[in-house]
């Protein structure tokens, strides 16, 4: 564990418990979160490499169309 986060534990152990219960529940969900992106994003690949060959293959082709910031 990092020295940090032992920091944290400790000034949460000085909290009440329903405090510290509202805290574990936000670590908890937010961890949650990070590992439903993680596997998103993993499980994204093939889509995104197909979607970049394409973009690529419309580059290639002379389908795309210069666009700027001047353009909105």
């Amino acid at each position: 564990m990092s020295t940090l986060l032992e920091r944290a534990f400790e000034e949460a152990r000085r909290l009440p418990e329903s405090e510290q219960d509202a805290l574990a529940a936000i670590l908890l969900e937010e961890i949650e979160s990070e590992e439903r992106w993680e596997k998103s994003f993993a499980e994204s690949q093939d889509v995104l490499r197909k979607m970049a060959n394409e973009a690529l293959r419309e580059a290639e082709e002379g389908e795309v169309e210069e666009f700027g910031p001047d353009d909105l």
